[in-house]
């Protein structure tokens, strides 16, 4: 019985041990979510607004069909520039609140 428990110390000791490590790569992870977002989701919505711009402008010289679509993509990149935004002012504030009140993630 005493090497069973002995056996069972030890794993319960290695499961912490591996625990902790998958904890900090989660951090670090994190920390580079966020990283991530702060630098390509700003610079994303800016070439979606002006990829608008074009496509609205290049569906006003075509005809009726051609315009009617345009003006269907450029809202979609519109609608996308916006959410863009939306993610890159939002998403710190959550993934704040869901990791931890410890200021642990570094954005």
């Amino acid at each position: 019985m005493n090497k069973k428990m002995l056996l069972l110390g030890l794993f319960v000791l290695a499961g912490f041990a591996l625990a902790a490590d998958v904890l900090g790569g989660t951090q670090t992870a994190l920390n580079s979510l966020c990283t991530g977002i702060h630098s390509l989701l700003p610079v994303a919505a800016m070439l979606m607004i002006v990829l608008a711009g074009v496509i609205y402008a290049a569906g006003q010289i075509m005809g009726a069909e051609t315009r009617a679509r345009a003006n269907v993509w450029a809202t979609a990149c519109l609608t996308g520039a916006l959410i863009a935004v939306l993610i890159a002012v939002i998403a710190p504030a959550v993934l704040q609140a869901v990791y931890g009140a410890n200021g642990t993630i570094q954005c």
